[in-house]
């Protein structure tokens, strides 16, 4: 039996007729999410297993609960995610894709990199369904990963839930933070030395590490590190040794009196660029997480750069938005900075303080300062912001409705204690939101840290990037650029011409290579702002 019609006959096994009919909704422009828990309850301690279809007709046709899973119809394991956001009516979901024997399987969803780790997130506490996108919007086209997502509809046992993101867990693997995996064996030696990705974030003893330093700013303060990924029970001794080890020795550069030095200094041990784009994109957003919880860094094996590098950027929906949390973030005029959060905090998690060290470096503070205003003429500018922001707006002005109906929040001070009005309109509230953006851009482009200079950088330039993933590949090559790329060719390793792509616009694209013969390959790639590149591709 070929797999298309196998997963034809799970889809028709898989989803009872009772889904024909759902209360609050018969149809939709956005793609249906459809969940079935077979009497079971969905909790935050474990996985249940449940089975999932996913339906998405193509632009202009609607969704319907009872059509056939076109994108996925199978197996999951779900369950309860998130912390506070968990306490919400609209519960957040993390799912594992799987078989029928229970084991993990890697699909691709809306073209992303096939996985089997997704999220579902809720937006009872972002009435725009946006502040979380647009963040990884932009650090995706700074030249640097962040999840990848799919505004959807959920429904479960019957029940219209709303509207969710469908989006990518942060963890390693080609398609996401693409570093190297650990294995048990890898415990010396340049196997040990990653790829590791750690955070700042809620911990306890059996999940993380106390750092050796404090914040320099505030010496009172404790900072502990979560191992991320791997996680801490599939982590050795060797391995958590290492890594702590790793950053306890940046750390000792970064506070040491020669901590500026371009050559032994903090440049020497991470990546500059992406710990200058995690600050723009936080403090636009004047995110009150942004340095406290939910803060990853990564880091891969020496052989490989083995640089600490910030990010992937996460968890924005108290950002965007004026908050009853400390004078900082219920400030109304676009005032404030979020890297200064440890001045708010009485309690753990606190802030590792790295970003009040860094910017005492005059180098630091001023490649921030030219990569700032360089954004601003491109995907900061209010013309980018606003076409981003309308777009979702015109996706989700049909769903929203029933979204309000099921959960009836749109004029009401729900979720993040904002301080000032709440308009009772989905229009309001993005009208809000593109006013808060104008009102906080003004405010950073006067009091932007360090200054334009042409000679400022002394080798902190922010620099082009881009990935071409997976590589080996066998069936479908994913590129991303930094610049908006324009068009691809792709040579035999002879130099034959084999592919064009032109007309591409875009700052990702996809490569089928499923026809391809085995052999190495030369991918072209041609951007807008100038750049060629010509990179091996192989093929097995």
């Amino acid at each position: 039996m070929s797999l298309r019609l196998l997963c034809f006959v799970l889809s028709c096994l898989l989803f009872s007729p009772a889904f024909s009919q759902v209360p609050g909704i018969d149809s939709s422009n956005l793609p249906l999410v459809v969940i079935n828990t077979n009497g079971k309850t969905i909790i935050d301690a474990s996985k249940i297993t449940a089975t999932m279809k996913i339906i998405s007709n193509g632009a202009g046709q609607l969704n319907k609960p009872s059509d056939l899973g076109n994108i996925y119809s199978g197996y999951v394991g779900i369950e309860i995610r998130g912390a506070w956001s968990s306490t919400l009516p609209q519960k957040p979901y993390g799912f594992e894709t799987r078989d029928a024997s229970g084991a993990n399987l890697n699909v691709s969803l809306f073209g992303m990199p096939p996985e089997n780790d997704w999220i579902l997130l809720a937006n009872y506490n972002d009435k725009t369904f946006m502040r979380n996108t647009l963040a990884y919007d932009l650090f995706r086209k700074m030249g640097h990963y962040a999840p990848r997502t799919q505004m959807v509809e959920v429904i479960i046992n019957n029940e219209y839930r709303g509207i969710y993101i469908l989006m990518e867990k942060i963890k390693q693997d080609k398609g996401r933070v693409d570093i190297a995996k650990l294995t048990n064996l890898d415990i010396s030696g340049d196997n040990v030395s990653g790829g590791y990705i750690f955070k700042i974030d809620y911990f306890n003893s059996a999940n993380s590490w106390q750092s050796s330093f404090r914040p320099i700013d505030h010496p009172e303060k404790t900072v502990n590190y979560v191992y991320a990924d791997p996680d801490p029970a599939e982590l050795l001794g060797q391995q958590k040794e290492y890594l702590k080890t790793a950053v306890n020795s940046f750390e000792a550069v970064l506070y040491g009196s020669n901590f500026k030095n371009a050559t032994s200094g903090y440049a020497a041990w991470i990546d500059v660029n992406s710990f200058i784009d995690y600050f723009i994109v936080n403090e636009v957003a004047r995110n009150v997480d942004g340095y406290k919880k939910s803060v990853f860094f990564f880091k891969d094996k020496d052989s490989k750069g083995g640089k600490i590098n910030a990010g992937p950027v996460w968890d924005f929906d108290w950002a965007w938005k004026n908050i009853r949390d400390c004078r900082t973030f219920q400030a109304t005029d676009g005032s404030g900075w979020s890297y200064l959060i440890n001045d708010c905090l009485s309690s753990p998690p606190y802030s590792n303080g790295w970003t009040v060290r860094l910017l005492q470096d005059e180098n630091f503070a001023n490649a921030l300062n030219n990569r700032y205003f360089e954004l601003r003429q491109s995907f900061l500018s209010s013309e980018y912001l606003n076409s981003y922001i309308d777009s979702v707006k015109n996706l989700a002005s049909e769903a929203q409705v029933r979204h309000y109906a099921k959960w009836q929040i749109i004029g009401s001070a729900v979720g993040a204690p904002e301080v000032d009005y709440q308009p009772s309109t989905y229009a309001g509230q993005v009208d809000k939101f593109k006013s808060w953006i104008q009102i906080r851009l003004t405010w950073l482009d006067s009091h932007m840290l360090g200054k334009s200079t042409v000679t400022s950088t002394d080798g902190f330039e922010t620099a082009f990037s881009y990935r071409i993933f997976p590589n080996p590949a066998n069936d479908v090559v994913f590129l991303e650029s930094s610049s908006e790329i324009q068009d691809i060719e792709v040579f035999q390793s002879s130099g034959k011409h084999i592919l064009s792509k032109p007309g591409i616009s875009a700052f990702s694209t996809k490569l089928d290579v499923s026809g391809f013969y085995p052999g190495i390959y030369l991918v072209r790639m041609r951007t807008r702002g100038n750049h060629s590149i010509t990179e091996k591709l192989v093929i097995w």
